[in-house]
């Protein structure tokens, strides 16, 4: 029952419902208090609701269970470090390391609390000073923007613009000092994909021409510069910083070109743009996830491993986001299944997907990774077949449900299924050894599963009946009873079931039961969806209340067959009594 309540818990994880999925672990951790898996699995629940608290009590409990354990550390690191608490979410993932040092989430989350930690640790701008709204504008794209847009790409050439920028992107929060330069003003609607309205809107500043900032005003008196003059940089650096940005400008061509050579099925020529981009700028692993997916598509799938490989290992160096690593994880184990039809081997395939997950859940990799488990699955299985055994299995089965060993038998046909899962006849013979021990629920199940594989077979219906009458499911029996005599119309065991429905059908309509029995079989039918819909109907309502206060309304009720079918199913489950 633990483990039921934990896959329940699992799906209801995987379809983003994560309260559902907080239920259903805790149900499980009431059946297995010592399961470190149920508390890992709660904590992350928890963490997805962005409730560290709770995430970091699971994750504590998780080490606390299985010390030796190197997910638990993930997870406690995971929540510490949503709690803002980075040193301790650092000490975590280094004592997880300990356990696992090869484990890339535990390497990945190290990496994302020690960031966070310099971060927080970083002095700001003043007192009471916040981080920049804009500090996002002056990321490492910030050059190639400035360099690509025709507006700003004069003010590159500038050396105090430059050196002002450079200030920028160290430490945004020194914007107020430059906002009265109309450069940087330019260049920050520029990085933010806005207008803004400055004083060089309408201006052509040559490259040697005096900066904005020096000019005289036309119509005021110029206000101070918050900020002493800063002396020119070195030519050499200034140079060497237009070289980088002008490269990853050229860059950003090739791979558009690689793009459009890739959707016209041009891989050749996609090959060779998406290396140019790699040799112009090594900082970006989309040019190398990019050239994985020609090789994957051109079926060159060692080639498309390596350079998944290379971008995982690149991204890890550049701290790249973790999409872009699970996506490269993502096509690796797309080229591993490739490979496994050769080879019969999905496991490398996924493993790699089971590590893009960890680094981000995409519903398109968590797809992947399913196919690839049940492929193996059915290969396992197309390995295993063998009717010949299954037969013998099958037999060994019905010696011990002759000497009325029902364990045992239900062993063997179990083995047969596993052998030769399209046997009708092996499903119908642990259906009748699951009745004799009372598994209602899996008898039922193998009978329905008997009828499917095989609707003409008679003795399907049969067992399915006898559950359903066993389960005092009268009309139901009755139901599976006519549809098997549909197929065997003389079948001596579905007439005598149908015999024995109707007995009790009428005794219950009599109410020749007793107030135990009844209050019982009136219970499971107010259980039956049917029977609820029936009841909530307004048109039915008004039918039985007829039936009680107007009798020739009734009458006339009673010439609809499908009323009269909906009144017949209120008798079967005890709710109404004909008398």
């Amino acid at each position: 029952m633990a483990e039921e309540a934990k896959a329940k818990g699992n799906a209801a994880f995987s379809a983003g419902d994560y309260p559902a999925a907080i239920k259903h672990f805790t149900d499980a951790i009431s059946l297995a208090p010592e399961n470190h898996v149920l508390y890992s699995n709660r904590s992350a629940a928890y963490a997805s609701l962005n409730q560290y608290s709770e995430a970091l009590a699971d994750a504590k409990k998780t080490v606390e269970l299985k010390p030796d354990w190197a997910k638990g550390y993930s997870r406690l690191g995971a929540a510490y470090q949503g709690l803002n608490q980075f040193h301790e979410a650092v000490s975590s993932y280094r004592k997880g390391l300990e356990v696992d040092p090869s484990n890339e989430a535990l390497k990945s989350g190290l990496a994302d609390a020690e960031a966070a930690a310099a971060r927080a640790a970083r002095p700001r701008a003043g007192p009471g000073a916040g981080a920049s709204p804009f500090g996002d504008a002056f990321g490492p794209e910030m050059w190639a923007k400035l360099t690509a847009d025709p507006s700003t790409r004069l003010f590159m050439q500038q050396p105090d613009f430059v050196k002002m920028m450079q200030d920028l992107q160290r430490n945004p929060n020194n914007l107020n000092l430059y906002l009265q330069d109309q450069r940087v003003m330019q260049a920050l609607g520029v990085l933010l994909g806005i207008k803004l309205k400055t004083g060089t809107d309408d201006m052509d500043i040559p490259p040697e021409s005096p900066s904005a900032s020096q000019r005289p005003a036309e119509a005021e008196t110029p206000k101070p510069v918050a900020r002493k003059p800063e002396p020119e940089p070195e030519p050499e650096p200034m140079e060497e910083e237009k070289i980088v940005n002008e490269n990853k400008v050229q860059a950003l061509k090739e791979k558009e070109a690689g793009n459009a050579a890739y959707k016209k099925k041009d891989f050749d020529a996609a090959i060779q743009h998406y290396t140019k981009a790699m040799e112009l700028d090594d900082e970006d692993i989309s040019y190398i996830t990019n050239r994985a997916a020609v090789y994957l598509e051109m079926g060159r799938y060692e080639d498309c491993i390596k350079d998944c490989d290379r971008a995982v290992e690149r991204g890890r160096e550049l701290r790249a986001d973790f999409k872009m690593i699970a996506r490269a994880l993502t096509r690796k184990g797309t080229a591993l299944v490739k490979m496994a039809k050769c080879s019969k081997d999905y496991e490398p395939a996924i493993e790699s997907y089971q590590k893009a997950l960890t680094e981000h859940r995409n519903p398109d990799t968590l797809k992947r990774l399913n196919e690839a488990e049940k492929a193996k699955k059915d290969l396992e299985q197309q390995e295993y077949f063998d009717p010949k055994i299954a037969d013998e299995e099958r037999e060994k089965g019905n010696e011990y449900f002759k000497q009325q060993k029902y364990p045992e038998a239900i062993k063997h046909y179990t083995e047969s299924l596993r052998r030769n899962p399209k046997e009708p006849k092996t499903y119908s013979n642990r259906a009748a050894c699951y009745t004799k021990l009372g598994a209602m629920p899996e008898a039922l199940k193998d009978a329905e599963k008997c009828i499917e594989l095989d609707p003409t077979f008679s003795k399907g219906y049969t067992r399915k009946g006898a559950v359903q009458f066993f389960m005092k499911e009268y009309d139901k029996a009755l139901e599976t009873y006519q549809e098997g005599l549909k197929h065997d119309p003389k079948n001596p065991e579905l007439l005598d079931g149908i015999r024995r429905c109707v007995e009790q059908i009428n005794k219950a309509s009599r109410g020749d039961i007793s107030p135990d029995e009844l209050k019982e079989r009136q219970a499971k039918g107010m259980q039956d969806p049917e029977v609820q819909n029936i009841l909530q109907d307004p048109v039915m309502r008004q039918v039985l209340v007829d039936f009680q206060e107007n009798p020739k309304a009734a009458q006339e009720h009673m010439k609809n067959p499908m009323v009269m079918n909906k009144i017949q199913k209120l008798v079967s489950a005890g709710i109404v009594q004909v008398k």
